[in-house]
């Protein structure tokens, strides 16, 4: 497994398409370890924080992040209730190599969504985890984080 990039049409392309909801009764557990370990894994060779299943060719709902030294692993994340308070923080992405850029998004969200056993799990974020976890829900929703930017 490799992450796709936008430098690739094909995969730029796979990148943009909005992720189906991950069913657990097509995959074991030892298969969704696997996964989540193999997802684990290429994330930290290529320094990253977060990574969606999307950006390895998976079409479902599904990433995992490393924040402050915990590990998350959400499957079917959506995101309510955001802060009205924002934060610019430049940001970057396995998938656009080489480009950062300034992103405003809320600085607080509840996400929910579930765990590696389909239970269902609710995560009240702010900061940096907050940050990661809306990037990776754009992912699966088929945004990036270079969607975000404003025009000048």
């Amino acid at each position: 497994m490799r992450i796709l990039t936008i430098n690739d049409k094909e995969e730029g392309i796979f990148l943009r398409k909005k992720t189906k909801l991950f069913d657990f009764r097509e995959y074991s557990r030892k298969e969704i370890s696997g996964l989540i370990n193999d997802m684990r894994k290429i994330m930290k060779n290529a320094d990253g924080i977060g990574l969606s299943a999307n950006q390895i060719g998976f079409d479902f709902r599904m990433f995992v992040a490393e924040v402050e030294g915990k590990f998350y692993a959400i499957f079917n994340p959506e995101l309510s209730r955001f802060s009205k308070e924002t934060k610019t923080l430049e940001e970057g992405c396995l998938s656009v190599p080489d480009k950062f850029s300034a992103v405003t998004r809320p600085d607080k969200v509840l996400l929910t969504g579930c765990d590696r056993n389909g239970r269902k799990i609710k995560i009240k974020a702010w900061g940096l985890l907050a940050r990661v976890f809306q990037h990776e829900v754009d992912h699966l929703d088929g945004k990036l984080f270079l969607d975000r930017i404003k025009k000048r």
